[in-house]
């Protein structure tokens, strides 16, 4: 063991030979971060009169007509009650059929979390009871609990990754902490919106016993009804009618495991992106923990779990045929790269299989510093809950705002990925998006950066056939005032101003689950080009005609910088 912490210990998660690219970097996810549909993204910390237009702007929408010169206030300082109003005017329209709560679980994309908690890197970061207030309340609605005996209390089992450096916070901590997110929810009369607890036990007969304990003191009938729990065993056999996510309610769903025969580890054994002391610490962490693998889950921690038991699959029966000594209502527990195996060549099947039951994506074990896997190729085959490591505010992130945004953390998955659908989510036609970019207002700088930049925008086309995460790619000229003859140019804003009235298109295949990220970087010289503000859109929820798009920072926070786009689609 302490081999292994040594050599944990000299891991590196900044070291050049795993270092993520830029524009996939984030910053650390707090209360305040707009994350994925939860409670930040439906009220507004910015007000509209806090936001400004800049003067080359307002005359940029005089002279394509959006507004009059009066309107859009081209002779004043001041924004105008028409400049207002458009400011205010949300540039996505989420359709009111995405956020119907009367289908089945399987019918809907999960807002979640993995490893929920986890404060930084996997190996040896804080663990945080408060990390999970902190995913439910930015829109996670599904999160993670690693459970293990404690040898210093056997009665109050404790939250960790084992065989780390990672601190570990009691169980019944972590259950109160989601008590009180339920209880705070049923009080504010959200949707209903339940919270699901992806359970990884570790426990002994006796742990587990506790945590069902446990469980029945903090949440008492918090906890899925056995009129409810019942209704989906009749529904999984075939009889009955389906339990819908309005009858979930606010309550708390338990996913608990179910071992197969033959189940494998689902550990990945090697990443490109480790160095041969990281391969040696992860090797060590694995043999670690298959030395003492759990045996079975006693009933009573199963019985929790009727609604949804998780299985990690020994062949490929589960979507060639039916799975072999299956529990009642099945979920499919797969890491990324065991579900990309698969890939393309079984993806219909794999959605079919989707269709009626719910699969778990989760990180491959390499992902140490909390990188993320890419979620949309995993949502074009209907997984339901593609589970993002909530520690930074990366692009996945960025990404599960924007599918989430407003919902509550549930999305109705598109018609092909539902019961009865084949599995196929192109449509056949062939789209092309053309982005018009007039320019940017108050673009964030960090602090103890001053203003002489070259802001430009860079945008990334996110499609689910792109398995490999290589996004199309484009980009405005950096933006550059001109100081000598700047007199003589009647529009020459700011550097934090920029205007590029430039044109970018795209060609892609038509689909329902595209996205486009949107990134205002600078162009600095012989450096890395900075981010500073980040925005995604789904593009089926792209409201017409010229709108203000509100950029985040790199921690998710709304902030005052303003993008003025139209994005016009076509037919090819």
């Amino acid at each position: 063991m302490s081999e292994l912490v040594s050599g944990i210990a000299k891991l590196n998660p900044f070291s050049k030979r795993s270092e993520v690219d830029d524009e996939d970097k984030g910053e650390a996810i707090d209360e305040q971060t707009v994350a994925g549909g939860g409670h930040a993204s439906r009220q507004s910390a910015i007000t509209k009169n806090q936001l400004k237009v800049s003067r080359a702007l307002r005359t940029f929408l005089a002279k394509e007509g959006v507004l009059s010169e009066d309107e859009a206030g081209v002779d004043h300082d001041e924004s105008t009650s028409a400049l207002r109003e458009m400011l205010d005017r949300p540039h996505i329209h989420v359709p009111p059929e995405v956020l119907d709560r009367g289908h089945p679980l399987p019918d809907y994309f999960i807002s979640s979390s993995h490893n929920t908690y986890l404060m930084a890197h996997q190996l040896f970061g804080e663990s945080h009871a408060s990390a999970y207030e902190i995913a439910l309340y930015t829109g996670s609605r599904c999160v993670e609990i690693d459970a293990w005996d404690n040898d210093d209390d056997k009665n109050e089992p404790k939250v960790t990754h084992g065989y780390t450096l990672v601190s570990h916070i009691p169980f019944r901590k972590v259950c109160e902490v989601i008590r009180d997110v339920v209880d705070k929810e049923a009080r504010e009369e959200r949707h209903a919106a339940p919270i699901i607890i992806s359970l990884e036990n570790h426990c002994s007969s006796q742990g587990q016993l506790r945590l069902v304990q446990i469980m029945r003191e903090v949440f008492e009938d918090r906890l899925l009804s056995r009129s409810i729990r019942e209704k989906g065993t009749r529904e999984q056999e075939g009889g009955g009618e389906h339990v819908t996510l309005a009858e979930l309610g606010n309550k708390v769903v338990v996913i608990v495991e179910y071992h197969l025969p033959d189940e494998k580890d689902s550990d990945d054994s090697s990443d490109s992106s480790e160095d041969e002391e990281q391969r040696k610490a992860h090797q060590q962490y694995r043999e670690q923990k298959k030395a003492v693998n759990v045996g079975g889950i006693i009933p009573e921690l199963a019985g929790l779990g009727v609604y949804a038991q998780s299985v990690k699959p020994v062949n490929n029966s589960w979507y060639e045929s039916v799975l072999e000594n299956a529990p009642h209502h099945q979920l499919i527990n797969v890491s990324e790269t065991g579900l990309v195996s698969h890939m393309p060549a079984n993806s219909p099947k794999i959605a079919v299989h989707n269709s009626q039951h719910l699969m778990r994506v989760f990180p491959k074990g390499t992902r140490i510093s909390s990188r993320n896997l890419a979620p949309v190729p995993f949502w074009g085959i209907g997984a339901q809950i593609c589970a993002l490591n909530w520690q930074t505010f990366g692009a996945s992130s960025q990404l599960n705002e924007a599918l989430f945004s407003g919902s509550g953390g549930y999305v109705l998955k598109p018609a092909p990925l539902r019961l009865g659908g084949d599995g196929h989510l192109n449509t056949g036609r062939r789209k092309r998006l053309r982005l018009h970019v007039a320019g940017a207002t108050d673009v964030p700088l960090p602090s103890g950066r001053d203003d002489e930049i070259k802001p430009y925008l860079t945008c990334t086309l996110v499609h689910p056939d792109d398995l490999q995460n290589v996004p199309q790619k484009r980009k405005t000229q950096p933006y550059k005032p001109h100081k000598l003859t700047g007199f003589l140019h009647k529009e020459n804003p700011a550097p934090t101003n920029p205007l590029w009235k430039e044109v970018l298109e795209w060609e892609y295949d038509d689909n329902e689950l595209v996205f486009l990220r949107l990134l205002i970087k600078s162009d600095d010289s012989f450096a890395r080009n900075p981010l500073f503000a980040v925005a995604a859109v789904r593009l089926m929820y792209a409201t017409p005609g010229w709108n203000f798009i509100r950029m985040l920072d790199l921690r998710g926070h709304e902030t005052t910088c303003t993008l003025l786009v139209k994005l016009e689609f076509q037919d090819l």
